[in-house]
């Protein structure tokens, strides 16, 4: 049998998301302004060598506010979190920096606003996920919550009450495309938020590996095990067609046997993998025997988001007056 050349594929656009480089910004600046220790409530986004980076800078990891000492400086993670844990951080005395991604902060108004009109509200999304803890205790007593399409035959909706959904800004598209039409079949009245909760960066990662997917013999999808976007990504390349589709945290966790017989290579990442880690898997390969990667580009991305008020730089008087 001849050998088959052999082809490396960089699916475009891949790694940070405007959220992700926000919060993490958010953290860097804040050590910058206020110096060391910073204490972070959760992980700030979910990539183990970003953590990692950022402890060696001066930020603290904590998983509960009780692990932070009275009148220090708390940054809420991208992933948000519930009013109960802004009234904890108030009544400790503790000084907070918000680093909730804009798109996540939007779901949660949408939350409060169908609460108000005492609304049902299905919630698609996975148990125990920081953003989806935030979400729910935005309106704790309208909320239910849907993991996998299979669970809507077992909800239980008020018939008499109006009833909308929210969703996760990390799921498959697919998979919860699918959910809603389940959703729509039982309550063919189902009220839609203003605009879809599965955020521009999902979506577009989730297109582009189905654009190369089919052509690869194996997917290699660079995130840590907790992002719930990354996992998506192995999904979809799964369900695009390609032969085999693995995550990894970086380059030293590519096992040799997943290249034997391999000719095509698709590489990819979470949205909130910083870009030297794609890099590192693409050097391995290389010197593997692939050649230098050829870039899929589906789509360019542009989209920004402020920092939080307390490190946004301060104009002058004269600036603000135009004196």
């Amino acid at each position: 049998m001849p050998d088959v050349p052999r082809k490396l594929i960089l699916a475009a656009p891949r790694g940070y998301c405007a959220g992700v480089d926000r919060a993490v910004v958010t953290v860097e600046k804040a050590l910058e302004a206020y110096g060391a220790p910073v204490y972070v409530r959760k992980q700030i986004v979910h990539n183990r060598h970003v953590v990692e980076d950022l402890e060696t800078r001066g930020a603290i990891f904590v998983e509960d506010l009780d692990e932070v000492p009275e009148g220090a400086l708390v940054v809420f993670s991208a992933h948000g979190v519930s009013p109960e844990v802004t009234s904890e951080a108030k009544r400790r005395g503790l000084r907070t920096i918000d680093a909730t991604c804009p798109l996540v902060t939007k779901v949660h108004h949408e939350a409060r606003r169908f609460a108000t009109e005492d609304t049902q509200i299905v919630l698609i999304g996975h148990a125990g996920h920081e953003e989806v803890e935030g979400t729910t205790g935005e309106a704790p007593d309208h909320i239910t919550l849907v993991q996998r399409p299979e669970d809507v035959a077992d909800l239980d909706l008020d018939p008499d009450r109006p009833v909308s959904w929210l969703s996760q800004t990390t799921l498959s598209v697919d998979e919860t495309a699918e959910t809603l039409k389940r959703l729509r079949a039982l309550r063919p009245d189902l009220m839609n938020p203003p605009s879809d909760d599965i955020c521009y960066a999902t979506s577009n990662r989730q297109y582009a590996i189905k654009q190369i997917a089919a052509h690869c013999d194996l997917v290699i999808v660079v995130g840590s095990r907790n992002s719930s976007n990354t996992a998506r990504l192995v999904d979809v390349a799964l369900e695009a067609g390609a032969g085999a589709a693995h995550r990894v945290d970086d380059a030293t966790e590519i096992d040799d046997s997943w290249l034997d017989g391999v000719a095509t290579i698709g590489v990819t990442s979470g949205a909130s993998v910083p870009e030297q880690l794609v890099k590192g898997v693409l050097a391995l390969l290389e010197s593997r025997g692939w050649p230098p990667a050829v870039e899929e580009s589906l789509i360019e991305e542009s989209l920004t988001f402020a920092l939080p008020p307390q490190l946004r730089p301060r104009r002058s008087r004269s600036a603000r007056t135009g004196a």
